[in-house]
């Protein structure tokens, strides 16, 4: 990853970003008169990103539009940042200078966040010939308003990402669930928060219906992680939990899924689970003076000689019955178990997070988040907010309990599927069952898992729901 460093001095003959807005008066010292008309000229054409050779150096002035939603001038920075990426590398350019000219620290803070998060490439499995050599390797900040705990805060930020998108990328034939818990147990010792790990023969003695049916069909056990950051001097009484889907790889069990863009990328089916170990990393590296829990169910979904069938009945944590008509509605079963272990915690509030349902996918694509909660007005304001200014857009949908009528079953307390329309709302009204504290679901199952390039969020893992819920917490 880019070595993120604060500094005061302007390095000679070093490679330089300029961060302006057009009102801007660029210091002439850097630039001869012929330079300093040619950008003026590009400037006025309405050029965002424009670059200057000066043969020792590259100069690129990238002119921001602060008119607008502050929101979205904070994202096309982050865009524009993105667009430089593949210019700094294009010129082996290993050390740049980022100079802040319009003395706001959010814009250029959020144009380096652009760049860090771009950097990213999962090359693990890259021969030695076939990787790139990264740069730039390093990122000099010059602000008069950015300090050094703005720049160690946004590197652990960034690394928290980066993180939860590897665990993302990893195929199942190396993260089984057990090597998500030793991955989620070296993160622990990286950023100093505690982390158990309840193997399956505990499960079994919990109760824990939704997970263990899950895994029927797996020869690799289950395992239900729980990660927990506790600060000396809190500043809430209550912890706040959160809890990530990890189904390691989902076939669909019984249900089998199609292969085309579906089964073939189903190792991002955790991407929910791997959010949450990035946030606790983040939290605990960063040391917010915030109790949070993360609690991980952990398994793989197969259609092995044992595993649920349609039509079984499940008996879950809280002793609810879940007659299973779909195999692959899996994910609700283990978050279940998660939810209603989480009342143990007494929680101020829980947050999930998973890539539960196709129909979030299919309504959203992958710009949007869908939402449900029962969070106060309050409570959920502030995460809206913590959604716009990370941009990863959040849209609420209903929890009326009209749907609800839509899991009753003849045989079992609830179903574990409703009708064909509706499905991320009536897999919400599922796990609602379970909860007993102030609520919110978070369904990435569109933005979780990138098909091609999108800015810096990438191809593959996007890592989506650290920064959102990270950022939430901070803010609380």
């Amino acid at each position: 990853m880019i070595n993120l460093t604060l500094t005061h001095e302007i390095p000679a003959e070093t490679s330089a970003v300029y961060v302006i807005t057009k009102e801007t008066i660029l210091p002439e010292e850097s630039f001869s008169e012929n330079e300093l008309q040619y950008i003026r000229s590009k400037i006025s054409e309405g050029s965002g990103t424009i670059s200057v050779n000066s043969y020792s150096k590259w100069s690129f002035i990238i002119v921001a539009d602060p008119s607008g939603p502050f929101s979205l001038y904070r994202e096309n920075l982050r865009n524009e940042a993105s667009k430089l990426l593949p210019l700094l590398r294009q010129h082996n350019i290993s050390r740049l200078l980022v100079l802040d000219m319009i003395n706001d620290p959010d814009p250029v803070i959020a144009f380096v966040e652009g760049l860090l998060l771009s950097s990213y490439k999962f090359d693990k499995y890259l021969t030695k010939e076939q990787k790139e050599k990264d740069y730039p390797q390093q990122i000099l900040l010059k602000s008069p308003y950015v300090g050094e705990n703005d720049v160690d805060e946004l590197q652990v930020l960034c690394e928290a990402v980066f993180e939860a998108r590897n665990l993302v990328n990893e195929p199942l034939s190396y993260l089984t669930a057990e090597q998500l818990a030793a991955e989620i147990e070296e993160l622990s010792r990286k950023a100093g928060f505690a982390h158990k790990v309840l193997e399956k023969n505990e499960i079994v003695q919990l109760g824990m219906g939704g997970l263990l049916s899950v895994n029927r069909g797996s020869l690799d056990p289950p395992v239900f992680s729980i990660l927990e950051w506790k600060p000396d001097n809190p500043r809430n009484n209550k912890p706040i939990v959160l809890a990530g889907k990890g189904v390691m790889y989902d076939t669909g069990g019984m249900s089998l899924k199609p292969t085309y863009n579906s089964m073939d990328y189903m190792k991002s089916d955790m991407a929910g689970g791997a959010s949450v170990a990035g946030v606790i990393y983040a939290v605990a590296k960063n040391r917010l003076p915030v109790h949070v829990v993360g609690l991980i169910p952990a398994t793989d979904n197969r259609p092995d000689g044992n595993a649920i069938v349609p039509g079984d009945i499940v008996k879950m944590f809280d002793g609810t019955t879940v007659e299973v008509l779909n195999t692959d509605a899996e994910g609700r079963l283990l978050l279940a178990d998660a939810l209603a272990y989480a009342k143990k915690y007494d929680p101020s509030m829980v947050i999930d997070i998973a890539t539960l349902t196709g129909s979030a996918k299919a309504a959203l694509g992958t710009k949007g988040i869908a939402v449900m909660r029962t969070a106060d007005d309050k409570l959920y304001g502030r995460f809206t907010e913590s959604a716009w200014n990370v941009y990863e857009r959040i849209v609420e949908f209903p929890l009326w309990d009209d749907y609800k009528e839509e899991l009753k079953s003849d045989i079992a307390d609830l179903k574990n599927v409703g009708g064909r329309t509706a499905g991320t709302i009536t897999a919400g009204k599922f796990l609602e069952h379970f909860i007993s504290y102030p609520w919110i679901h978070i369904d990435i199952a569109g933005p979780a898992y990138l098909h091609k390039s999108e800015s810096y969020r990438g191809k593959g893992g996007s890592g989506v729901g650290v920064r959102l819920i990270y950022d939430f917490l901070k803010k609380l």
